[in-house]
């Protein structure tokens, strides 16, 4: 891309490069690793508001993970198990009528408000809440809220899928899950997207295309997608016990592996058993999962694992360890 730059006094070709920068979030200094766009020639400095954003959303989410505080796409889980829009979930809450579209949209939220919601994440304490306060709400609109925490408390795939979750999944958001606690469906969501999209996609391939599109995610939103932590293993980067995922998703029905043998050789090919939940994915997700995919299209599994070796993520750590979203800003992919 071409710019205009005062130091040299002609259009220049530009280049982003990496630069430690401080930014202030709620009083607090918070230094964050930013991407800044400079003349190739002289370095000096452009603005650049894309580039700009996802460093603020850095800084941001650096501070919720400094406070444990819940982040956007969690309120926004919370709020939509229950049904209810932005505005109508304020209103039950006693909040201002734009509060919650203000925290899903990044603003940070306050510690009491943040404590609220982690307490109501829990369909039991939502009846407490209900039992306990007054709230704005009429007769029907209460019933349909009671209907529905009946629901999910007596739903034993929301139980028993959770108390799994949180066992194997439950870390805090930080660098190594990409500052998002795991999102089992999103996740799904994403199998989904690939398996649909390739025909006869293989496991290994699959598990490279997940790793490429939550980094590619974080890199340009400051969160990963699915919160998935990955692991170095010989054939490159995958989400850590994601065996143990595969079994879930075949137990519930969402996908499985197919074993099929092929002159003497094993391939484990993903089968698709339903479909992708309506809202399950994002216009923003859709786009990096359709440009991953067109990038690896004619990509079998030992070129994608070969390619992934080469990653300064997955050259940096060894067997077993995390490679963290730090790396994210290193990846090679010349179609981005």
């Amino acid at each position: 891309m071409m710019k205009y730059c005062e130091a040299c006094g002609r259009c220049a070709d530009t280049r982003v490069t990496d630069k430690k920068e401080i930014y202030e979030v709620c009083g607090e200094r918070i230094e964050v690793d930013a991407q800044i766009l400079v003349c190739a020639e002289c370095g000096e400095e452009f603005f650049c508001e894309e580039l700009d954003n996802a460093t603020l959303v850095k800084a941001y989410n650096e501070y919720r993970r400094r406070h444990k505080l819940l982040f956007p796409d969690e309120i926004k889980k919370i709020r939509e198990q229950y049904g209810f829009s932005q505005r109508s979930f304020s209103k039950l809450l006693n909040w201002g009528d734009k509060t919650v579209h203000r925290y899903e949209n990044g603003s940070i939220q306050d510690k009491a408000h943040n404590s609220l919601l982690l307490f109501l994440k829990n369909p039991e304490n939502m009846r407490i809440y209900l039992t306990e306060n007054e709230v704005m709400l009429d007769d029907n609109q209460k019933a349909k809220l009671l209907k529905t925490v009946d629901k999910l408390e007596q739903d034993s795939q929301y139980r028993g899928s959770n108390k799994i979750v949180n066992l194997f999944f439950g870390e805090m958001p930080s660098i190594e899950n990409g500052f998002k606690t795991f999102d089992y469906e999103k996740f799904c969501a994403m199998v989904l997207f690939f398996a649909k999209k390739s025909a006869g996609l293989l496991k290994v391939k699959l598990l490279k295309l997940l790793n490429y599109s939550d980094l590619v995610f974080y890199q340009e939103n400051g969160i990963s997608m699915s919160g998935a932590r990955y692991v170095h293993l010989p054939y490159g980067p995958v989400p850590k016990n994601y065996d143990l995922l595969f079994g879930m998703m075949s137990a519930d029905n969402i996908a499985h592996i197919e074993v099929e043998f092929d002159n003497g050789y094993e391939r484990h090919q993903v089968i698709a058993d339903s479909e992708i939940p309506k809202g399950g994915l994002s216009g923003q997700e859709l786009a990096v999962l359709e440009r991953v995919y067109e990038k690896f299209a004619d990509f079998g599994s030992v070129e994608i694992s070969n390619y992934s070796h080469r990653e300064k993520g997955y050259m940096s750590t060894k067997q077993g360890e995390v490679i963290s979203y730090s790396f994210a800003k290193d990846i090679r992919l010349d179609v981005f």
